[in-house]
């Protein structure tokens, strides 16, 4: 029933109706789970039947099938949210140390404001890039509270993104990708001072881990653990709109 989620939702609506909020800061986390990765279908195509370069003079070639970012162009918020795989399988991820490290299970996605209070959330596989998330967390966001800046790193890096955002009238601050070849162009000093608050959804995260039950996942299934893990997002958000924290 999702009895959490809407609780969550009702209590930002209802505490953030007259607010206005200045950053959103969006990221994601590992959550591990007690249960066997789904297995991924194996491609039935044969190795090196896919031609490269130029289709020869009436050539037909099969047309590339969208990412899920383009298909979310043309999705209503319900579209989007049905669209997102949820099944438990194997994620990686790039850790501070600059080493990629590897779990069994699903991701949490998060948005959270300059106090650490999570606004919107969502469960997706472990597999799925963060940058999928982006768009519909947007407009999640968007229906609950006004803000101002969409902060994120540059995992989320893509002008379909930035074009999500600037439609709801507010300002991406996006980390930069370094082309290949090619030197990192910097934020302005302006975005680079308010990227810095993007470590509350970092800070979040991991008090959601320590404190609120999302690294001991006992239960099996995306329902389950989506309602596990979405029971601490709404216990850490109460407790912080009493007792907001000094970020």
């Amino acid at each position: 029933m999702e009895l959490s989620t809407q609780a969550h939702e009702a209590l930002i609506k209802d505490n953030y109706e007259d607010r206005l909020v200045g950053h959103i800061s969006r990221d994601s986390t590992a959550i591990d789970a007690r249960e066997k990765p789904n297995k991924k279908k194996k491609n039935s195509k044969k190795k090196g039947s896919k031609k490269r370069g130029r289709p020869r003079k009436g050539e037909q070639r099969e047309a590339k099938e969208p990412s899920r970012l383009e298909k979310q162009q043309h999705m209503n918020l319900t579209e989007m949210l049905q669209e997102i795989p949820k099944i438990c399988d194997v994620g990686g991820k790039m850790n501070a140390k600059g080493h990629t490290s590897w779990w069994v299970g699903y991701k949490l996605h998060l948005d959270v404001d300059d106090h650490g209070i999570p606004i919107s959330a969502l469960v997706s596989s472990a597999s799925m890039h963060d940058s999928q998330a982006a768009i519909p967390l947007e407009n999640l966001t968007n229906n609950r509270v006004k803000s101002l800046y969409s902060l994120m790193d540059a995992a989320y890096n893509s002008p379909l993104i930035v074009e999500a955002v600037t439609k709801h009238g507010k300002i991406p601050i996006i980390d930069p990708k370094k082309p290949r070849g090619g030197e990192k162009i910097p934020l302005d000093l302006a975005k680079k001072e308010r990227y810095k608050i993007r470590t509350t959804v970092e800070r979040t995260n991991s008090t959601l881990k320590d404190d609120f039950g999302a690294r001991h996942v006992r239960v099996k299934g995306a329902a389950k653990v989506t309602e596990h893990l979405m029971s601490g997002v709404l216990a850490m958000s109460a407790l912080r709109i009493m007792a907001p924290q000094p970020y």
